[in-house]
C-alpha cells in the first residue's frame, strides 16, 4: 500500500485545514486508517483512526472536538478535518494503514505516507 498526504501548510491560530491521504490499494476497505503527528523533538504521537467502513472513529483527546477525520472509500482517500487549530498542532502529519483497528501506537501500522507539514501561528 502506498499513501500520500498532503494538504498541510501554513495557518494562523484558529483557523482551519484539511489534510488528504490517497491510498494506492486496491482493497482500500481492507485497512484500518490513521493520522499520526510528530512535532519537532518529539516522539510520533497518534491524532485520530478510523475503521474499514467509516463507521467507527477515535480520537486523541488534544483534537477530540476540533479534529474529523473521514474515508472516501470510492476515492481510496481518508480526510483529516483539522478546525481551531492551535500552535500546538504544528507538526508533521502523517497518515497509516493498518488492518486493527483501535491501534494507537504508530510501531503497529503497516504502511505510512511520506508527511504533510501543518504549521500554526500564534
Amino acid at each position: 500500500v502506498q499513501l500520500q498526504a498532503s494538504g498541510g501548510g501554513l495557518v494562523q491560530a484558529g483557523g482551519s485545514l484539511r489534510l488528504s491521504c490517497a491510498a494506492s490499494a486496491h482493497t482500500f476497505t481492507d485497512y484500518v486508517m490513521g493520522w499520526f503527528r510528530q512535532a519537532p523533538g518529539k516522539e510520533r504521537e497518534f491524532v485520530s483512526v478510523i475503521s474499514w467502513s467509516g463507521n467507527s472513529t477515535l480520537y486523541a483527546d488534544s483534537v477530540k472536538g476540533r479534529f474529523t477525520i473521514s474515508r472516501d472509500n470510492a476515492e481510496n482517500t481518508v480526510y483529516l478535518q483539522m478546525n481551531n487549530l492551535k500552535p500546538e498542532d504544528t507538526a508533521v502529519y502523517y497518515c497509516a494503514a493498518d488492518i486493527m483497528y483501535g491501534n494507537t501506537l504508530p510501531h503497529l501500522y503497516d504502511y505510512w505516507g511520506q508527511g504533510t507539514l501543518v504549521t500554526v501561528s500564534s
